[in-house]
């Protein structure tokens, strides 16, 4: 018997489960999915953005932190990490402009250690970090600082989603952006949330100082940062109904180096944490495996699907080759006697209900589907643009294997 089957009917088996897994913690919780704790108070806050090379975005997102309907924002740190162009000249020519703002230029070291040792200067029972070319909604900040009531809380994420949708790369990734969003305040219900995204997490400074910091060494810090916090027993919480835009690739070559460094940077902590599997608390037996097992997914299904094509691709072409030579018809009535199989079904299946669960997840959403995302670029987004995933994780792996860990 082929081993194939059993390799497709395990990825099947995992792909359904994470699928119902997805749909009882919607259904079990949906009444809570845009709800946030009220504020009792009003904890002050130091807010962090660390830059580079971003001199067209900065003005702007410093503007809209001013924005932010909240008045406990002690300090607004704008560190300038060795930026080659006029990013700290834009932001001395608004110093004056706010209160309380600050800028710190340095040589490049990074993102993490900018933020390290900018944590060192703050005095804000709180910690944001703000990536230079994101943008907080004016009720932001008092929807998500209610959760730290809960002194087991150390970290609060948002919903991001991009600020530029014109062309279709760009709204492809309005739709991933917005699943992504629906399923980590999912995984919330569970204390399984993996990632606070540096376009705007909000931190108990306390949590931060325990766990050191940033590892300067992950490329994603953010990940990095959040797995360490879960380990430690701190809760890792998401404010859906909090809102965050951010400036996404639009040319697939910036996507491309992105989503290589989005999965470099996963096995960096996947190495890192590997011997916590299925040990201390949900981060064990949840977190990391999941992680895990969502990274390399895309790959084995991608695997699957080539051995199969190539497989019949190379049979077709022996037996069209072998009726030419032998001068037998290559067509006889057999051939139109199709015998289908139950796994191409359950492909077909899996597939289908992904289909409805995209719809089902932007109509929750707030996304009208017919008039911002047609259904061509919600088919496209799931045959061809996640089809994508698996390279760029490849070309991870190969960079890791290489040690080759860096940014760009």
């Amino acid at each position: 018997m082929e081993f194939l089957p059993f390799v497709y009917l395990a990825y099947m088996f995992v792909s359904f489960y994470l699928l119902l897994l997805t749909l009882l913690l919607y259904f079990k919780n949906k009444q809570a999915l845009f709800s946030h704790p009220k504020l009792t108070k009003e904890y002050s806050i130091s807010i962090i953005i660390p830059t580079y090379n971003e001199e067209k975005t900065i003005v702007d997102t410093i503007k809209s932190v001013y924005n932010i309907d909240y008045s406990n924002i002690k300090e607004v740190f704008v560190v300038n990490d060795g930026s080659k162009d006029n990013t700290s000249l834009a932001v001395r020519k608004i110093l004056n402009k706010y209160k309380n703002l600050k800028l710190i230029d340095k040589e490049n070291s990074g993102k993490a250690d900018s933020i390290n040792q900018t944590l060192k200067k703050c005095t804000g029972e709180l910690v944001v970090v703000l990536d230079a070319d994101s943008y907080a909604f004016k009720e932001s900040f008092k929807k998500m600082v209610g959760y730290f009531d809960d002194e087991k809380v150390g970290a609060v994420t948002a919903m991001c989603t991009p600020r530029n949708r014109s062309t279709l790369l760009e709204k492809l990734q309005v739709i991933e952006y917005k699943v992504i969003a629906f399923t980590r305040k999912l995984l919330e219900f569970i204390d399984s949330i993996y990632v606070v995204p540096g376009t705007a997490g909000m931190y108990r400074r306390k949590a931060l100082e325990e766990i050191g910091g940033f590892d300067t060494k992950n490329i994603t810090e953010d990940i990095e940062a959040t797995w360490h916090l879960a380990k430690n027993g701190w809760k890792i919480r998401m404010c859906l109904s909090a809102s965050v835009t951010t400036e996404v690739p639009n040319k697939l070559k910036p996507w491309y180096r992105q989503r290589r460094r989005w999965a470099l940077g996963g096995l960096q902590c996947i190495s890192k944490y590997k011997s916590y599997i299925f040990q201390n608390n949900m981060f064990g037996y949840f977190i990391v495996p999941f992680f895990t097992l969502g990274l390399f997914l895309g790959l084995i299904g991608m695997i699957i699907f080539l051995y199969v094509f190539g497989r019949r691709f190379l049979s077709s072409y022996l037996l069209t080759r072998y009726s030419l030579e032998s001068s037998t018809a290559l067509l006889n009535m057999n051939n139109f006697y199709i015998t289908p199989s139950i796994l191409n079904y359950f492909g077909l299946i899996l597939l289908f209900l992904f289909f409805i669960f995209n719809i089902y997840v932007l109509s929750i959403m707030k996304d009208r589907i017919l008039e911002k995302q047609s259904f061509f670029n919600l088919i496209f987004y799931m045959i061809v643009y996640l089809m994508v995933y698996p390279f760029t994780l490849i070309a991870a792996m190969i960079h890791y294997a290489r040690k080759k860990n860096v940014w760009r």
